[in-house]
Parts: structure tokens; sequence; C-alpha cells
């Protein structure tokens, strides 16, 4: 069907269904939206590869299509695609303003971006160079830090996978991120506790191995020691406290180490 037939259809459609009842006019109405889905699915073809799948993007269009065609008043004109076109655009932009960015960054920024691309490539044709942020935002009339921050968001629709090599080395992507090796901590513990926990009494360092190197239970280390299981819990809590008190700066006991 050309576009001169659908649009002739439409308002054929539109104005029987001004006239009937509700119930038939629900299914001209579906009609018509059935009629002028191709139309939504070009609209939708313009944003495609940006990130979001051509389905996606189509469900958008056609449930803004849908509704237009509802809320369309034909005593305000005979072409539908007047008053659809523009809202399904509108609903497309917002949808990738809302859901298309791996990262979102803030809105300006998002609707700053397609003006920048534009004039990037009208100034590159003009100057035969790449233009300068500068440059981009003298002709934007914009501040050039949110140009600069346009520029910058542009990998931010696609998350990049951790297992796609990298071209420089042709290593994944994952194997290239800085990761901090456990045994560092383990080793700042031990550099730091080291020197305190020496300075504790032989029976709070005998203590400290049966709960934490022996894995014994405090009933177990009070079995042992011929104590009750509370009276354990306070001698931890006082090694904890004389512990802290060196690594901040002081011997065990709250006493000054000495210089």
């Amino acid at each position: 069907m050309s576009s001169a037939e659908r649009k002739a259809r439409t308002a054929e459609l539109l104005a029987r269904a001004r006239e009937c009842p509700p119930g038939e006019r629900a299914d001209l109405l579906d009609e018509v939206i059935v009629l002028n889905i191709p139309v939504a699915r070009t609209l939708a073809a313009r944003y495609r590869n940006r990130g979001q799948s051509s389905d996606e993007l189509e469900q958008v269009a056609c449930l803004a299509l849908t509704r237009a065609v509802q809320s369309f008043d034909p005593e305000r004109g005979d072409d539908l695609l007047v008053f659809a076109v523009p809202s399904i655009l509108g609903e497309l932009k917002r949808h990738f303003r809302s859901a298309a960015w791996a990262v979102r960054p803030p809105r300006r920024i998002q609707e700053i971006r397609p003006r920048v691309v534009a004039a990037e490539e009208e100034l590159a044709q003009q100057l035969g160079r790449p233009p300068t942020p500068e440059e981009l935002a003298d002709e934007l009339g914009c501040p050039a830090a949110e140009v600069e921050e346009a520029l910058a968001c542009g990998d931010l629709a696609h998350a990049a996978s951790l297992d796609e090599p990298v071209a420089a080395t042709g290593s994944p992507l994952g194997e290239l991120l800085p990761t901090v090796d456990p045994g560092f901590e383990q080793s700042e513990a031990v550099a730091m506790l080291g020197p305190a926990c020496r300075g504790l009494k032989a029976r709070d360092r005998r203590i400290l191995r049966m709960r934490f190197y022996e894995q014994r239970t405090q009933q177990e280390i009070a079995d042992e020691l011929g104590v009750t299981q509370v009276q354990v819990s306070r001698l931890l809590q006082r090694i904890f406290t004389d512990l802290r008190r060196a690594v901040g700066g002081g011997g065990p006991g709250g006493r000054p180490r000495a210089a």
C-alpha cells in the first residue's frame, strides 16, 4: 500500500470511528493502528545500531502509535501522521534517555550529544580537520566543558565485554584490569598486628591463638583455662582494646610506647 493509499484509508477509518458506537469504534481504531505499523517501524529503524535491539525499538514505537491513534482528534485535521510521527519520535528519544545508557550521564549531556555529533561532522568538512571542543562550543553556543563531557560519554551506551580482546595486546580486557591481591591486605594486617601481639602478655597471646588459629569456642577456651565463658568473653574484649590502642600508637593497656 502506498503512502497516499494509507493516508486515505486511515482518514476513512477515523471518520467512521467518530460516528459509530464505542465497541465498533475500538475495532476501527485497531485497524488504523495495524495499517500504520509500517510507519512506526520505519521511525524505529532510525535508531538502530545504538545499543538497543530492533524488536525493543519497534515495541516502543508501536506503543506510541497506539496512544497517538487513541488520542487523535479528527476535528483538528485528517492526517493522523502529522500528529503521530512527532509523538513516536519523542517516545523513542525518551526511551534512549531513560534506558539506553549502560552508565547514564546527566540529562543535559544526553540532549546536547546529538548536536555535538552533528556539529562535529559539519565543522570537520569545513575545516578539513577534527574541530576542537572550543570550536564546537562556539558553534553550539554552550560551555566547552559540556562539549567535552558529551564527547567523552560516547561509549557509555555500550558496555564493553570483559572477554573482548584488546587490539594492542590480544588479551581479554578482563585480564588487563587492575586487581588487588588478597595477600597484600593480609601482609599489611600482619605488619601492623605483629608488634602489637608481641606486646601482649603470654596468656593473652595463648587466648588469641586458641580462638583464631585453633578455632576453639569461648566455652572450650574457658574449660582449658579453668574459667567461665563470660570471663573469656571479657578477656577477649580487653585484648581487642589493647590491640586497637597498640595499633593506634599506644602500647597494650593504653601505655604509650617508648620512643
